[in-house]
């Protein structure tokens, strides 16, 4: 039929078989005859040569169009039905790791670690002990620049996701993809919080899902600030130090609550890899993350451009190479008495010391200049100082040279021999049982069995005072004195006034044979200047609870009386010629009154210098930790120096005080009580402290054996025996 043509039809194929150049397909509406022919269509346009291409072309287009169209639907669905296949099989790795956690309603946050925080007696903070290094500290207290810096470069989206961080996941493993290698991590603070807590380290899928559960526990039970707070007190910042106020003391030797901007940046740079940019380590690599940290604070708003230049502009933190400063010793000393005074430690505590800041540094720069200047010069490698008041109260210790090379205690766990220093002890035995500084010995060789003692200068003086032969140290006179009071009663004087250690009983005691630690020696100095009473050191004033309950508290109040008044102004009025005329001219205070002996041990392996005011009794040590002999140094050189620097900066500006002369004078004794006294052997002191070893049970008193240049032990004598003639005499 000759009618009109659809427009939409195309052309069919000619009768022969062939298409016109302008036939390109079949259109979806023809149909081909059973005889193989097929209809025929005209149009106009499949005469005119330049139509069907533009129809063709056309045509084409839509078809192309259509294709990628159809290939997008057809990725679209199968990413649907992936993502619908990934999800459920999500959810079944999450129901079976689930099911083999334990209930979420026996879940909880475990303790953290307990923190002993150390502080001097008007609350400075020494130092932090326990795991964590450091005390818990709220957000509120801290530094405000700490959790923004935090936040900004661990977790943006903290307080808008719900636990885990779809965007910032997807973030990190598109940066992981392009860059090759892992730069940034996927875990939110409250993942990094679950971590810390509940899991182990290894990196597993049963981990991960187990993080993701728990982290999603943490955001249903806990506020965001909590969450925080809880990480900021846990996370590791390198160096020993968990948590934002052991690292803030570590790094800037500051509380958390007085971090810069800076310091604060730094902090939180050290998140990414504590160990390896600490900034005790590799400072340039610590300062250069603070600026990465520095410049995501200011993208996300937390802080402005002028701020960022400013913490810039700040000089970079000098980290410690490790817990340094003499404190550090007293923190140790603390630490191994905390237990012993309350038991197991299971929360928070706060321990005040009797230690005095001011003094403390003082002792530590005596000793660092001492040695500074003249260490090497005279072969002494260490030192070590104790000041106690008269309580027996530890105001300053310094226990080495540098704890930060040694944390070996000098002061308290080192025993040495004290040498000469040991002596007041024999002449205040000698002054009990009736001699008087007045009292006269001759200054001659002496021969005690197989001992025979000389004196420093190998020199004698022939007749002498006791006084002139303490204050120019004569070991012939210690010797004689040994003896007739016997050695039994000086160790018991000796352990009376604060000696704590196992002491011989032999003649070789007048010379300071037996080892003791420098703590117990000057604490038994101290009743010489507190008017006889015993002073048992420590350093302990209390120790309370966090919320301010108190556990333990001393009590020094009413000390025994170990000396009597008279004994005491003896003993005052000969030491005080030790400085004045003596051995210890250079420990010499201009304004105050002071006393003491000096000590020197066999070939000078040893020096003491133990000394007193009416404010501090002080004992200084120097030496070498391998016993090797000093360069000629004696109890009067350096250590009378360094005792000097020392009291002199503790008390200067302070009012001088004169010696205590014993108190008020004592009423004379009985002849009843006298003769009672002479025929039992008792006397009107508490008995020495039995020696308790480290088994837990009372030693004998069996102690070093005398240095070779002494001479050969001499066999013990007995108690020489105190007649009434010699009371009446005084002789």
């Amino acid at each position: 039929m000759a009618g009109k043509r659809n427009p939409r039809q195309r052309i069919e194929p000619t009768l022969d078989g062939r298409r016109s150049s302008s036939d390109l397909r079949l259109d979806a509406s023809d149909r081909v005859a059973g005889n193989g022919s097929s209809k025929q269509k005209t149009t106009k346009s499949s005469r005119s040569g330049s139509k069907p291409r533009k129809g063709k072309a056309k045509g084409g287009r839509r078809h192309s169009s259509g294709g990628i169209f159809g290939l997008f639907k057809r990725l679209a669905y199968w990413c649907v039905v992936l993502g619908i296949w990934g999800g459920i099989g999500v959810a079944g790795i999450l129901v079976y790791y689930g099911a083999r956690m334990p209930s979420a309603s026996t879940w909880s946050i475990p303790d953290r670690p307990p923190n002993i925080k150390i502080v001097s007696v008007d609350g400075a903070v020494i130092a932090n002990r326990g795991i964590t290094g450091g005390e818990a500290v709220s957000l509120d207290e801290m530094s405000p620049f700490i959790p923004e810096a935090v936040v900004a470069i661990e977790d943006r989206r903290f307080y808008s996701h719900f636990g885990i961080d779809p965007l910032g996941l997807a973030r990190a493993i598109v940066t992981n993809l392009v860059t090759g290698h892992t730069v940034q991590g996927g875990s939110t603070i409250t993942q990094q919080l679950a971590k810390n807590l509940f899991l182990s380290p290894e990196r597993t899928i049963e981990r991960k899902v187990q993080e993701v559960l728990l982290a999603f526990w943490l955001e249903h039970k806990f506020s965001k600030d909590q969450i925080l707070a809880m990480y900021l007190n846990r996370v590791y910042f390198g160096s020993n130090a968990y948590g934002v106020e052991a690292a803030s003391r570590r790094y800037f030797n500051k509380s958390a609550r007085d971090v810069n901007l800076g310091e604060a940046a730094l902090l939180a740079g050290l998140l990414k890899a504590p160990s390896r940019l600490s900034p005790a380590r590799d400072p340039k690599a610590a300062e250069e993350r603070a600026q990465v940290v520095l410049g995501t604070m200011r993208e996300v708003g937390f802080i402005t451009e002028s701020e960022v230049k400013t913490a810039m502009s700040q000089k970079p933190t000098k980290a410690r190479s490790y817990w340094s400063g003499a404190g550090q010793y007293v923190a140790d000393m603390v630490m191994s008495d905390v237990k012993n005074l309350i038991g197991t430690v299971n929360q928070d505590l706060v321990v005040q010391t009797t230690i005095d800041m001011t003094l403390e540094k003082k002792a530590e720069e005596a000793i660092a200049d001492s040695l500074a200047k003249d260490g090497k010069k005279f072969r002494a490698g260490q030192a070590a100082l104790v000041s106690v008041d008269g309580t027996g109260a530890i105001r300053a210790l310094v226990g080495g040279r540098d704890y930060a090379t040694s944390q070996f205690n000098r002061a308290v766990t080192a025993k040495r021999q004290p040498g000469s220093s040991f002596k007041p002890f024999v002449y205040a035995a000698a002054m009990e049982i009736g001699d008087t500084p007045e009292s006269v010995r001759n200054d001659a060789p002496v021969k005690i069995g197989n001992w025979t003692p000389e004196n420093y200068e190998k020199n004698y003086r022939g007749p002498v005072t006791l006084s002139y032969a303490l204050t120019h140290s004569l070991n012939t006179i210690a010797a004689q004195l040994v003896m007739e009071v016997g050695p039994q009663r000086v160790v018991k004087l000796a352990h009376r006034l604060g000696i704590e250690s196992d002491l011989q009983a032999n003649a070789s005691i007048a010379l300071g044979t037996s080892e003791v630690s420098l703590v117990e020696l000057t604490s038994a100095y101290a009743p010489f200047m507190n008017g006889g009473y015993k002073a048992t050191p420590h350093v302990i004033k209390s120790i309370t609870t966090t919320a301010g309950k108190t556990l333990y508290e001393t009590d020094y109040a009413n000390p025994p009386r170990v000396l009597s008044g008279t004994v005491v102004n003896e003993m005052n009025s000969m030491l005080t010629r030790v400085l004045t005329e003596g051995t210890g001219k250079n420990a010499r205070l201009s304004g105050w009154q002071a006393a003491g002996k000096t000590g020197t041990t066999q070939s000078f392996r040893d020096a003491l210098f133990v000394g007193y005011t009416s404010n501090l009794t002080t004992g200084v040590w120097f030496g070498n930790d391998d016993g090797t002999s000093m360069k000629k140094v004696t109890g009067g050189g350096l250590p009378a120096k360094a005792w000097h620097e020392f009291m002199t900066a503790a008390h200067s500006g302070l009012r001088s005080v004169p010696l205590s002369g014993g108190g008020e004078p004592e009423e004379p004794a009985s002849i009843s009580q006298i003769i009672s006294e002479v025929f039992t052997g008792k006397d009107s002191f508490p008995n020495a402290p039995a020696t308790i070893g480290t088994d837990g049970r009372k030693t004998g008193t069996t102690g070093p054996v005398p240095p070779g240049d002494i001479g050969t032990q001499p066999t013990p004598s007995a108690p020489r025996k105190t007649t009434l003639l010699d009371l009446i005499m005084g002789g």
